[in-house]
């Protein structure tokens, strides 16, 4: 396919470069690319951070419950054995239950193997991890929600 690169995330905290994983999740790949591209991250804040876990971001209305894939509203799952949440830096979807993917993604800030199997994997952090890493310290309400604004200023794509 044409226009498969990597994806870079300006945020308010600096740039974190996105490697995606096309062979195992050309599907997901896609849409995040195809969203990056489209400028539907750009402004979008990250609505969810838990320390030691994952940052959660993607959906336009910042609330958790938006958001849309280039398919239409959700999209099935690429579930694979070969990827496994084993550390920092692992890029996967969002998602509500099985194959209600959308453009909400998140990124693991540990080890999460309770999230293999329920979660498509379809990229990793290729630079910018301690940026990952700074989001996930800041401070948080009781709803995990970010104190203080922390979004996407622009996602765009790097063609390789």
């Amino acid at each position: 396919m044409a226009d498969e690169g990597n994806v870079m995330l300006q945020t308010s905290m600096g740039e974190i470069e996105i490697e995606l994983y096309w062979r195992h999740a050309p599907k997901t790949c896609r849409n995040f690319y195809e969203l990056s591209k489209r400028g539907y991250y750009n402004g979008v804040v990250f609505h969810r951070v838990i320390a030691d876990f994952m940052i959660q971001g993607g959906d336009p209305t910042g609330t958790g419950r938006g958001g849309e894939s280039i398919y239409g509203a959700k999209f099935e799952d690429e579930i694979t054995r070969d990827l496994k949440h084993t550390g920092a830096g692992i890029l996967s979807m969002a998602n509500a239950g099985p194959n209600t993917n959308g453009s909400q993604f998140f990124i693991t800030l540990a080890p999460t193997p309770h999230l293999d199997g329920k979660h498509t994997i379809f990229g990793r952090v290729l630079s910018g991890l301690s940026i990952v890493k700074r989001i996930g310290a800041v401070s948080t309400d009781v709803h995990d929600r970010p104190t203080t604004t922390i979004k996407i200023v622009k996602a765009s794509v790097m063609e390789s």
